[in-house]
């Protein structure tokens, strides 16, 4: 009888072997309290994707675009570098989006704040590192004012930028007279890693290009870009195998980034 109780004891303290090898990431949701305190140890930096699930992409994008971009990257991401990883976090700062139906955004102290607050629950368990693989643009400055106010406290947050990565595209591939949203280059992308969420017969070239203008408006009086369709660029442009060029080098772009956060050493 002692014997067994002991044995039971031993199935509920002791969690089940993590797998040792280092190159194997972790989704800290799928384990017990006891696995995440080992695999913490492990691993030295904590992955958050980023990607709105209701934000308006156009007529021809679901609101879940960014969501679904966020959940393809993180789960190559992981196959490329150690890492354990955080739920993606489906909310941020996008107030450029508000005119069009189904667009949630946070306030940028509000999504700044929670930001901090989950990097410093993790930095609570020994985590320092902190990579958060953004998929927005307006996410960048809370993001940065973030990593700023974590850095005070010891902790180092880095995160994408997506506009960085189009600088490192091939001269030429995108042919648009320019945009950012909704565009040749964000459709091409789904093209090529959902396209079954994408409805190119309702694609269409959607730019106002008046300088220093801020977000999206449906009203032609109004102070952002003029968008009927929320678009701004040309999506009608978008293939498959530009989406391939821009996924594959964000993805190295992401790995590079978190190597180099791997190797810092605390000073």
């Amino acid at each position: 009888m002692k014997t067994s109780i002991i044995f039971i004891l031993v199935l509920v303290l002791v969690p089940p072997a993590l797998p040792q090898d280092k190159t194997s990431s972790v989704n800290l949701e799928d384990l017990t309290w006891l696995e995440a305190e080992e695999a913490l140890k492990r691993f030295e930096v904590v992955l958050i994707a980023l990607g709105a699930r209701t934000k308006e992409h156009g007529l021809h994008l679901r609101l879940k675009n960014d969501y679904i971009m966020a959940e393809y990257l993180r789960q190559r991401v992981m196959k490329e570098v150690p890492v354990v990883v955080l739920p993606t976090l489906q909310y941020g700062y996008y107030p450029a989006f508000l005119e069009y139906p189904g667009s949630v955004s946070l306030r940028a102290e509000t999504f700044k704040k929670v930001i901090v607050d989950i990097c410093q629950s993790m930095n609570g368990y020994g985590v320092w590192k902190f990579y958060i693989l953004n998929t927005g643009v307006s996410t960048l400055r809370p993001l940065k004012e973030a990593s700023e106010e974590l850095s005070k406290k010891g902790m180092v947050m880095k995160y994408l930028n997506i506009l960085e990565v189009d600088k490192k595209l091939p001269p030429g591939l995108l042919q648009q007279e320019g945009g950012t949203h909704a565009d040749e280059g964000e459709t091409s992308m789904m093209l090529y890693l959902a396209p079954e969420t994408v409805d190119m017969s309702s694609a269409v070239k959607d730019f106002d290009s008046r300088p220093h203008r801020r977000g999206l408006t449906r009203d032609p009086e109004g102070q952002g870009h003029y968008s009927p369709t929320g678009i701004w660029g040309d999506p009608t442009l978008a293939t498959r195998e530009k989406g391939k060029i821009i996924v594959e080098t964000a993805i190295r772009e992401i790995v590079k980034q978190i190597k180099e956060l791997n190797a810092l050493e605390l000073e």
